[in-house]
């Protein structure tokens, strides 16, 4: 049996040398890096007379509301456990939905709440083991949602239409066994669905009413299909929004006529694909598009917003999004991203072209000595450019520095400049942080994704190690003191980087990371399914290629790991089963390699709940403490937390 003991990190304070210590600003409390925020993800309600956001409430994130223009604000939901952290007002005004699951298992339910305040939440999806998902709202049917449930097959998620007043449910669109996503239109009419292809590819069916059979418009293949996305239908239900690279390199923005299939191109960027999507509330016209390589720039299609663009631009430095927008689109609610502080947000009000503050997220970050983000682009040893970005201790000069390689899940997703809390941690204790969109990474076009397919653990981590010995070689980084962190694929990344590269890191902290990838996709939750030949495509077959993923997977050469390892899992994670960590730190324990691991029970994949964050990290930053020297905050008694080793 693994012997338990309780941390405690004092011990590891004296690790840091005395001038780097003194030429660095103060340390910044982990509580405020990565507690509740103050305040945040403000919305309007439809009418725009009343202003919600989430903020702690008994030190739990919970819906508040006020009235425009009062000081009324009163809390209307009552979580005590994981927090709010997914929201919206229903169209009516006379509800807020929101989402919740289980300790993590993420089986999400569906809640209504009145935004006064007054009576108890309701379940609208109140079915045991069943995971929903919002699908749509329209403020043409102001009591009605839709919403998908596989409570029929877990593996496949039907349409449902609710009303949130009554509870009444309605079966609107049964899917036939390898639809992913589906689209209404105008009428909430579920009238596009995209589905799993065999090759790995989707296809996008649409069918002229909810009488009507579906007919295939656009067949992407698995080269095509991560850039392949559904925004919406356009206008009067004319046609469908679509993001798609057939026929280029990076995905554009088009039109696809509902009848004809004919397309047109509304939006494009030879080197970045079309990313997120403004469209008005009411006519669902998209009327700029989002495109981002190193940061992120808004393509303003319409140009009856162009001045309203261009005057939310002056109200904050950094980049900033539209979150919000009333249904009579007077009013938006604005955020913006800087690199050096906490998200803004600010209300305008389109008629007089003016914008007025509204809150920043964490106040306790504001005059702090945060450090600066560089974008940097780093040339791959196959001469793959990986767009990358590079945070550096403030106060000291930035030669031969202990450095953290933090490495992004998905792996389909990518790195972005802007605030964020563990390059702001790294960088105050003393680290360079360096993050990578290595290839497989989203964003950069198909060839770029595409060039990540079967190279988990191969050329995936090749660009990962190219960073490092790019920091190295340009004097910033010492290369004894190398570390790599990460969760999900990044806690994959961590264990393949101590395996196959152990000459290169000095330790490593796994975040929910798989250690075997044959028993990951063989353990996948049920409502992946019609995600799987994209994996075995993009991974690789379980059955087929065995012998090739027991290569790719860190535990079955773990014999070869030298590096100290810190791992940290959710014991209620769906998505990697807490047995992935549990067989790599058997293994190591096995062959005597230093190894600690901390499980948290009330969690799922990634720790949500403030508490288990700053347990965690704290663990984390005297684990780094004493194997990189750099400094530590002295644990709380809240953050010591129970570590197998």
């Amino acid at each position: 049996m693994d012997r338990q003991r309780w941390v405690v990190s004092f011990g590891l304070l004296m690790a840091v040398a005395v001038p780097l210590r003194a030429e660095l600003p103060p340390l910044i409390p982990r509580e405020v890096l990565f507690g509740n925020p103050e305040r945040t993800t403000p919305r309007i309600s439809p009418d725009g007379t009343q202003l919600s956001y989430l903020a702690p409430d008994e030190g739990v994130l919970n819906v508040w509301v006020r009235t425009i223009g009062k000081n009324d604000d009163r809390v209307v939901t009552k979580d005590r456990h994981r927090g709010i952290r997914r929201y919206t007002w229903a169209e009516n005004g006379k509800s807020i939905l929101y989402l919740q699951d289980s300790g993590g298992d993420e089986n999400f339910h569906i809640y209504a709440v009145d935004p006064s305040g007054k009576g108890d939440a309701r379940d609208l999806t109140p079915i045991p083991g069943v995971r929903a998902e919002l699908v749509a709202t329209d403020p043409a049917f102001p009591d009605d949602v839709l919403v998908v449930l596989n409570d029929r097959d877990p593996k496949f998620h039907d349409v449902h239409r609710i009303n949130v007043t009554s509870g009444e449910r309605k079966l609107v669109a049964q899917n036939p066994g390898d639809v992913s996503e589906w689209t209404a239109d105008s009428k909430l009419v579920v009238r596009a669905a995209m589905a799993a292809m065999p090759d790995g590819g989707f296809q996008l069916r649409i069918r002229d009413s909810a009488e009507s059979e579906w007919r295939p418009v656009i067949t992407w293949t698995s080269d095509d299909s991560m850039g392949a996305r559904v925004y919406g239908f356009s206008p009067k239900d004319r046609g469908v929004y679509v993001a798609s690279s057939i026929g280029a390199d990076t995905a554009k923005l088009i039109e696809v006529d509902a009848q004809s299939g004919e397309s047109r191109v509304l939006a494009e960027d030879p080197s970045v694909d079309v990313g997120e999507a403004f469209a008005h509330p009411v006519t669902h016209q998209i009327q700029a598009a989002e495109f981002e390589r190193e940061r992120s720039t808004w393509n303003v299609l319409d140009e009856s917003v162009k001045d309203d663009f261009a005057a939310v631009a002056k109200l904050c430095p950094g980049d900033f999004e539209v979150v919000d927008r009333d249904n009579l689109d007077a009013t938006w609610i604005v955020a913006f991203t800087v690199d050096t502080g906490p998200t803004k947000f600010y209300t305008y009000h389109r008629p007089t072209k003016q914008g007025h503050f509204l809150f920043t997220t964490q106040p306790k970050l504001e005059g702090l000595a945060l450090a600066p983000m560089k974008p940097v682009t780093i040339t791959a040893s196959d001469g793959m450019k990986l767009v990358s970005y590079l945070t550096l201790p403030v106060g000291i000069e930035p030669k031969n520095l202990p450095i953290v390689l933090f490495v992004h899940g998905g792996p389909w997703g990518r790195d972005s400049w802007g605030y964020h809390s563990y390059a702001q941690w790294l960088a105050n204790r003393g680290y360079a942080c360096l993050r990578v969109n290595f290839r497989g990474s989203t964003g950069f076009g198909k060839k770029f994704v595409n060039a990540g397919d079967r190279e988990w653990g191969a050329k995936m981590q090749a660009d990962l190690s190219d960073a490092v010995k790019w920091a190295v070689k340009e004097g910033i980084a010492d290369p004894k003191k190398v570390a790599i962190m990460g969760g999900s694929y990044g806690g994959y990344a961590t264990l393949a980087g101590l395996a196959y590269t152990p000459e290169l890191y000095a330790c490593g902290v796994d975040i929910v990371g798989p250690s075997n990838l044959i028993t990951l996709l063989n353990s996948f939750p049920p409502y992946w399914e019609t995600g799987r030949k994209m994996f075995y495509k993009r991974v690789g077959d379980p059955e087929k290629d065995a012998d090739f993923l027991k290569s790719r997977s860190p535990l079955f050469s773990a014999d070869k790991i030298k590096a100290p390892l810190l791992i940290g899992h959710g014991a209620n994670d769906p998505r990697v089963k807490q047995a992935e960590a549990d067989q790599i730190f058997a293994a190591l324990k096995k062959n005597e390699k230093p190894v600690e691991m901390i499980v948290f029970t009330d969690e799922g994949h990634g720790f949500q709940r403030p508490e288990n964050r700053l347990k965690f990290n704290a663990a984390a930053e005297a684990f780094l403490s004493k194997h990189l020297g750099g400094r530590c905050e002295p644990a709380s008694e809240k953050e010591k937390v129970e570590i197998r080793s």
